[in-house]
């Protein structure tokens, strides 16, 4: 038996969702307000405010399911068969540049699949929630990926900030033909939301690298609770969470995403 089978999803999906709320609750609070943030790495920050909240969604998740294990991206923690996958503020950029594009996302994955998954954007005022077999929400209401054809499809895309030394001349070439292939491409600078977008059919589709684990799991099960596609770079679906390299569109503009990655005609 799979340990999801094992899991009440649909109470760890309203944990999550009480747990997002509470770590964005922290986020709200402080946007726009001088705060404390040093820089990990080229272009990738930490503020007081991550930490805080996901001290906030590390105690909502440990008082509602104290048995399965929590790992954050800052303050790290526990990793098992099952076991919760936190980014307490994505799109920290944008959060100390007051820019409001900013989620909170919260994914159980069990068994390297993420089977419930929540994205809070605290300034936005939406929220998407999704459990396996059970499809994707936007604040309650059930979302869609798109089936728009290619010449109309605008793709969300984000650089790859954690390894611009060593990945970028490969993601230019990508996105030149990305640009060409699609009618445009956006970059808002939160993963988690632009993989909630491409599920609720405002984005068609989704593609980076170089990603962390927390960063797309609960975005990526939206997508494919909404009837899209979730692969890495090279069409295995079981790579990307690892990886860091995703590809999520509908099933009409998946094939034509990754044919673009690989300079091919495809599609």
């Amino acid at each position: 038996m799979s340990a999801s089978r094992r899991l009440d999803l649909d109470a760890l999906l309203g944990s999550a969702l009480a747990a997002a709320r509470a770590g964005g609750a922290i986020v709200a609070d402080a946007f726009g307000t001088p705060v404390d943030a040093r820089e990990k790495a080229p272009g990738d920050w930490v503020s007081q405010t991550d930490t805080a909240s996901e001290r906030a969604i590390r105690a909502a998740l440990a008082d509602a399911a104290p048995d399965i294990p929590f790992f954050g991206e800052e303050e790290g923690g526990d990793r098992g068969p099952v076991g919760w996958l936190v980014d307490p503020v994505d799109g920290t950029a944008n959060f100390l540049h007051r820019f409001p594009v900013v989620g909170v996302s919260v994914a159980l994955v069990a068994d390297d699949e993420p089977v419930v998954g929540v994205v809070h954007a605290p300034m936005l005022g939406e929220t998407f929630t999704a459990r396996q077999g059970g499809g994707a929400h936007r604040n309650g209401e059930p979302i869609r990926v798109s089936d728009r054809p290619a010449g109309q499809a605008i793709l969300a895309t984000g650089t790859p900030f954690r390894a611009k030394s060593t990945r970028l001349p490969e993601y230019l070439g990508v996105f030149e033909r990305a640009l060409l292939a699609f009618e445009d491409l956006r970059r808002a600078g939160a993963a988690s939301l632009d993989l909630c977008w491409t599920a609720a059919g405002t984005f068609d589709g989704y593609f980076e690298a170089a990603l962390g684990p927390w960063d797309v799991a609960a975005g990526a099960l939206l997508v494919r609770e909404a009837g899209g596609l979730v692969t890495d770079w090279r069409g295995d679906p079981g790579a990307w969470l690892n990886s860091g390299d995703v590809v999520a569109a509908s099933p009409a503009l998946h094939s034509r995403v990754l044919a673009a990655i690989a300079g091919t005609a495809g599609g």
